[in-house]
């Protein structure tokens, strides 16, 4: 099984990557066309903002390869959000995979901007992506803009509201937490993105 982490310029890829190591796979880190589409499974990394992400993207020619794969894509904390219509954020045009908007956390009192730390996870749908996971487990956040809840919302958190903390529509996923420093569910998680 090939797995490529795609190059978009997201500064969590080598976490990602070791995360995967664990795992027993090496994924090669690429913004090679070719690669990209031949792999078995392809993963978004990304933080940083929405903006630059997607200008990258642009400027190594991979928006309308992203679009066409066929195989099964995660994308990874901004890399989920890059994978939505459009995000709030620099009112930036995403790859329109996942027909929903990207929104700032609303500011609230007790509740700071960016959302960072341990979220416990609330199972929506079911799907092979989530395996094993049971409501209550928890896994780590660092963002500030969130996809809401949509029919496309496998799991979700709360943070002052819901919000969707696991998507998938056909064979594009994505995972707004931090697998790669989710402990063993997020190598859980990874294990069944690998599986599926």
């Amino acid at each position: 099984m090939t797995v490529v982490l795609v190059d978009a310029g997201g500064t969590n890829i080598g976490s990602v990557r070791y995360a995967l190591q664990r795992l027993g796979v090496d994924a090669a880190l690429t913004s090679d066309a070719a690669a990209i589409r031949a792999a078995d499974k392809v993963i978004l990394p990304g933080v940083g903002a929405a903006g630059p992400g997607m200008a990258r993207l642009r400027e190594l020619g991979l928006v309308e390869l992203m679009r066409s794969l066929t195989q099964p894509v995660l994308g990874v904390c901004l890399g989920m959000q890059l994978l939505c219509a459009h995000s709030e954020e620099g009112d930036t045009e995403c790859l329109g995979l996942i027909p929903a908007t990207v929104c700032r956390f609303a500011e609230r009192p007790g509740l700071r901007v960016p959302h960072m730390g341990w979220n416990g996870l609330t199972v929506q749908n079911a799907h092979p992506l989530l395996q094993d996971l049971s409501d209550g487990e928890q896994a780590y956040f660092v963002h500030s803009y969130a996809v809401p809840m949509n029919e496309w919302t496998l799991a979700s958190a709360n943070y002052g509201e819901p919000f969707s903390a696991v998507v998938a529509r056909g064979n594009f996923h994505g995972m707004q937490f931090h697998p790669e420093r989710s402990a063993a569910v997020g190598a859980r998680l990874l294990k069944n993105f690998l599986a599926l």
